[in-house]
């Protein structure tokens, strides 16, 4: 499998109020063709603005951008072989929504006919074959969000950028477009970069995921090793639901250093490797699961369960004690010790 996007010690400074400010910091990162990879971290982490270089609509500072071998750091966004789908769409409103698809092939000169056919094939691609003399504020938001998509695709990219497209819907529809968008990119087999600040959404959907926290790439894996084995603090914290103990609240429970425990991998009642004696201060309904905050039985430490609705066992109520256990496999030590505070 070839690279088809390649950052090399790309970073980006911006000044503001007098000072410079560096949204990306030195960050490489390699994605292979065909590959649905995510860069995925909270506000200001600097992902979108890793975006936005790739496609050129930011310029770094610093590094070396390529995309299937070229180095395309300088280059105008039309001059990339790449096309980007944003949050808001910025379908054009007076527009018909197959003037909108084929807006791109219009630009180049491609005529009218052939623009017109290679438009109905893309609505009919993303599922909305009747609607091309519509206009955009006649469709919903979903529907408007695969129109993007189309418009993105007619000059057949070899990449394509997504700024959070599933942003505006709402959470219904945004599942469904999570399917929808995956089954798309699997079936045209062209590299997707998918940026979000959306965990369950980023690991739903990719291949790998990049975490990136204030400017600096955190660890690049597929979305079962972030979660399973994440390498930072930071990581552990942000993806997922976890218990991380350091320090003082790692000994209390028999362990050094810095471990990560997942709520859902603590059982109710004795076990082999460790039980723990708690009280349950608060505990929350999510349908498939309840959970329970745990204070332990002399210690400082408070625990995150998550106990399956269908539990043979009863489930505390809040003040009530209960018996908690869980096995050593369960536990993932996390070696960056200097992500601990």
């Amino acid at each position: 499998m070839s690279v088809a996007v390649s950052l090399e010690e790309v970073s980006c400074v911006f000044s503001s109020a007098g000072r410079a400010v560096r949204a990306v910091d030195g960050v490489s990162l390699q994605v292979q063709e065909g590959e649905f990879f995510t860069l995925l971290g909270p506000s200001g982490s600097g992902k979108t603005t890793c975006l936005r270089m790739i496609g050129g609509f930011t310029l770094p500072s610093a590094g070396r951008i390529c995309i299937h071998g070229q180095d395309v750091s300088q280059l105008a966004p039309y001059a990339r072989p790449v096309n980007t789908v944003f949050q808001d769409y910025a379908l054009f409103p007076h527009m018909t929504i197959a003037d909108n698809v084929a807006y791109g092939l219009m630009v180049r000169g491609v005529a009218k006919t052939q623009r017109q056919a290679r438009a109905q094939q893309l609505l009919e691609l993303v599922q909305l074959p009747d609607v091309g003399q519509r206009k955009p504020g006649q469709l919903s938001g979903g529907q408007r969000q695969r129109v993007a998509l189309a418009r993105a695709l007619i000059n057949q990219p070899k990449v394509l950028l997504l700024d959070e497209p599933l942003g505006a819907l709402d959470l219904k529809l945004r599942e469904q477009m999570q399917t929808e968008l995956k089954s798309l990119q699997r079936k045209l087999g062209i590299t997707f970069i998918f940026v979000t600040h959306d965990q369950h959404e980023a690991l739903s959907m990719s291949d790998r995921i990049g975490i990136f926290n204030q400017g600096k790439i955190e660890q690049i894996a597929t979305p079962s090793d972030l979660y399973s084995r994440p390498s930072t603090r930071f990581v552990a914290e942000f993806v997922g639901t976890a218990n991380v103990l350091h320090g003082a609240a790692a000994r209390d429970l028999g362990y050094e250093g810095t471990v990560m425990l997942r709520p859902e991998m603590i059982r109710l009642g004795m076990g082999s490797h460790r039980s723990v004696q708690g009280t349950v201060q608060d505990r929350q309904y999510f349908g498939s699961f309840w959970r329970l905050q745990v204070a332990v039985q002399n210690s400082a430490v408070e625990l995150t369960v998550d106990v399956e609705s269908t539990s043979a066992q009863p489930i505390p109520q809040s003040g009530e004690a209960g018996t908690f256990h869980w096995s050593a496999s369960a536990v993932h030590t996390i070696a960056d010790a200097a992500s601990a505070p």
